[in-house]
C-alpha cells in the first residue's frame, strides 16, 4: 500500500479571518487516500474572535500549543519552539506548512533544526496571508521584520502568496526572496452558506436596528484595519447627504473597541453606527447588508470582500495588497472625486475618508451599476475562491513539491 503523503499545519492562533479558514481546511479537506494533516496551533487572546468552532465544524482536533501566541514573548518562543520540534520528531511530516508570521519563524527554524539533527528532508512552505512589513511597527522594527524573511526564506522550499499583487510586493518591492521561490495559490472559501444565503432574508436584519441602508464592515478591530476612516467616512457621508437614511455596522471585535466607540462618541454618530461583535452566521450579516466596507491600510486577500462577493454584495474597498486582484484591473469610467470604479467593486486611496464617502454615495445613487457589479463579482468568486479548488491546487502542489529533486 502507498504510503500518505503527511503534512503538519502550523498557524499561530485561530483567530477569526482567512489564515485560520485555510489551515482548517487543508487539514480536513485533502484527499485522505493520499494525504494526512495534523493542524498545530496556539491560543486566541481574548480580545480576538475564535474559529475553533469551525475547527469543531469539519472535525479537525488541532494540537494545542499553550505557549504559541501572537505577542512575542522569549520564554514563550523558545518554550513553543521545543513543543514543535516534538512534534515533528512524533510525526515524521513530509512537509511542514506554516502560516502567518510567527508560526512561519518558529516552525521553519524548528523544522531546520530537526533536518540538521536528523539528517532529514522534511520540505518547507510558507504562505504569506498578507505581511507586517507596512503599516504594524516602527520603520525599525519593520525592516529587522523584513531582513527576518529574507533570512527564513533561505530555509523555505515555497513561499506561498495568496494574489499576483502580493508576490509582486514579496519579490519585488521587499526582495523577501526570487520570484522562482514563490508560488500563487489564491484562497479557498465554502460558499455554499454566502451563495445560500442570497435566495432570501434572514433573520439577523430583525436584530440590526436601522434604516433601508446598513452599510458594513468586517474585521478585527486592530490598528492596521484603520476603523477610523470607516468612521470618518460615515461622518462625510451623512453630513453631504442628510435625505438618506443609513447606519454603519461594525462586525468584529478586539483591541481598538472601546477606543473606537469612544471615537464613534466624538464624532456624533453614536445613533447611527452599531458595535455588533463576532457572529458565525456571516452568510447571514453579509445578506442584510447593501454594501461591505473594507478600510485597511494593508491586507493580503480580504477574506471578508470573497465572502461578500459570494452573497451578491457590493464592496468598496482601500486599493491595498491584494485587493485588486478581487475587484479587477480593468476600470469601468473614471472618476475625479477620490474613488475608481472596477468590474467588481470600487477603490479608493488608504487614509482617504472623504475619497471613501464619496464612493459611498456612488454605490447608493447607482443601484444599477452596483447590482451589475455584485453580479460580476459573485461569478468571479464562485470560479476562482472555492474551497474545492484551493484543495486541489494544494494536493497538486504537494505532490510536486515531493516530486521535485532537491
Amino acid at each position: 500500500m502507498k504510503r500518505k503523503i503527511k503534512i503538519v499545519q502550523i498557524m499561530a492562533r485561530l483567530n477569526i479571518g482567512g489564515a485560520a479558514i485555510q489551515a482548517i481546511l487543508l487539514t480536513q479537506g485533502l484527499d485522505p487516500n493520499q494525504f494526512q494533516s495534523v493542524l498545530v496551533t496556539g491560543k486566541v487572546s481574548a480580545s480576538e474572535g475564535d474559529m475553533i468552532y469551525l475547527a469543531d465544524t469539519y472535525g479537525v482536533k488541532p494540537i494545542i500549543i499553550s505557549n504559541l501566541q501572537r505577542d512575542i514573548g522569549i520564554l514563550n518562543d523558545v518554550k513553543a519552539f521545543l513543543c514543535v520540534l516534538r512534534i515533528l520528531n512524533r510525526e515524521k511530516p513530509d512537509i511542514v506548512h506554516t502560516h502567518t508570521a510567527k508560526a512561519g519563524t518558529i516552525g521553519r527554524i524548528a523544522t531546520f533544526i530537526h533536518n540538521l539533527v536528523n539528517r532529514d528532508r522534511i520540505r518547507v512552505v510558507h504562505t504569506f496571508h498578507g505581511h507586517v512589513f507596512h503599516g504594524y511597527f516602527s520603520n525599525i522594527m519593520s525592516t529587522m521584520v523584513i531582513f527576518t524573511e529574507r533570512i527564513l526564506s533561505k530555509i523555505t522550499d515555497i513561499i506561498i502568496a495568496t494574489s499576483e499583487s502580493q508576490k509582486k510586493e514579496l519579490v519585488c518591492n521587499y526582495r523577501i526572496a526570487q520570484a522562482s521561490k514563490v508560488r500563487v495559490v489564491k484562497l479557498g472559501v465554502d460558499l455554499e452558506p454566502f451563495l445560500l444565503s442570497t435566495q432570501e432574508k434572514t433573520a439577523i436584519a430583525k436584530k440590526i436596528t436601522c434604516p433601508a441602508l446598513r452599510i458594513g464592515i468586517v474585521g478585527r478591530l486592530v490598528p492596521i484595519k484603520n476603523h477610523k476612516m470607516f468612521l470618518d467616512s460615515a461622518k462625510i457621508f451623512l453630513e453631504q447627504n442628510p435625505s438618506i437614511k443609513a447606519a454603519f455596522i461594525i462586525i468584529g471585535d478586539g483591541e481598538l473597541k472601546q477606543e473606537l466607540i469612544d471615537y464613534c462618541h466624538r464624532l456624533g454618530l453614536s445613533d447611527h453606527v452599531q458595535f455588533c461583535g463576532w457572529k458565525k452566521e456571516f452568510s447571514e450579516i453579509y445578506t442584510n447588508l447593501d454594501i461591505v466596507a473594507l478600510t485597511s491600510n494593508n491586507e493580503g486577500t480580504a477574506i471578508a470582500l470573497i465572502e461578500a462577493m459570494a452573497c451578491s454584495v457590493p464592496v468598496i474597498a482601500t486599493n491595498v495588497g491584494g485587493v485588486r486582484d478581487l475587484v479587477g484591473n480593468s476600470q469601468l469610467e473614471f472618476i475625479s472625486d477620490g474613488f475608481k470604479i472596477f468590474k467588481r467593486g470600487i477603490l479608493c486611496r488608504d487614509n482617504d475618508a472623504k475619497g471613501f464617502a464619496k464612493g459611498m454615495e456612488y454605490l447608493v445613487k447607482n443601484r444599477q451599476l452596483s447590482k451589475d457589479i455584485a453580479k460580476v463579482a459573485q461569478s468571479f468568486v464562485v470560479e476562482h475562491y472555492s474551497k474545492d479548488r484551493l484543495l486541489r491546487d494544494m494536493e497538486s502542489f504537494y505532490t510536486e513539491l515531493l516530486n521535485q529533486v532537491s
